[in-house]
């Protein structure tokens, strides 16, 4: 079975991995399709990605957090994601209120919900599961680039429980539900 894994920075992946936030907000690569970033997948991955990730974007309490690729040329897959709900965020007011539910600053979700002059962003919550034991796989010539999606060929995995109890997800789903209907 090909898996696929969705790129992300680093410091967010780490905070999914230790079970920090459940959220992700995601609008796309420069390289994706003129729509832009689709969930095309229920299942992935996670792909830390050290390209493009910028301090004056994360949260203040989550900078401590960056770091430099400690593997260059590996790629090292810490979890695999579940995603629990999807919702495309169509209002700024409404996408600004997520900024406590996950690590980017206002200002960056608000130039991520104006890239390309489409108005909307998808809010992702996730059940993160880690790899019993995690897996390195070296990064070819096709990883590379501003892309969400990159499959990785037939890869065996096992996942270990989530991250975070299942009462936790469905709290944080909750919440995010009651910011998104305000």
């Amino acid at each position: 079975m090909t898996r696929p894994a969705l790129k992300e920075w680093d410091t967010q992946t780490q905070l999914l991995t230790q079970g920090r936030l459940s959220l992700l907000i995601r609008k796309g690569g420069v390289m994706e399709t003129h729509d832009g970033f689709e969930v095309e997948h229920r299942s992935f991955l996670l792909y830390p990605t050290f390209l493009h990730q910028n301090a004056a974007e994360l949260q203040a309490q989550y900078q401590p957090l960056l770091r430099d690729d400690p593997q260059p040329g590996t790629i090292h897959l810490p979890a695999l994601a579940e995603v629990v709900a999807v919702h495309k965020i169509e209002s700024l007011d409404t996408a600004l209120r997520l900024e406590p539910l996950q690590a980017l600053t206002a200002a960056a979700i608000e130039r991520r919900f104006h890239y390309r002059n489409r108005p909307w962003v998808h809010a992702l919550l996730l059940r993160i599961r880690p790899l019993t034991p995690p897996l390195d796989v070296p990064e070819t010539p096709e990883m590379l680039g501003c892309v969400s999606w990159v499959p990785l060929g037939n890869l065996e995995i096992a996942a270990g429980k989530a991250v975070i109890p299942e009462a936790e997800l469905q709290r944080r789903q909750q919440h995010l539900q009651e910011l998104i209907q305000t």
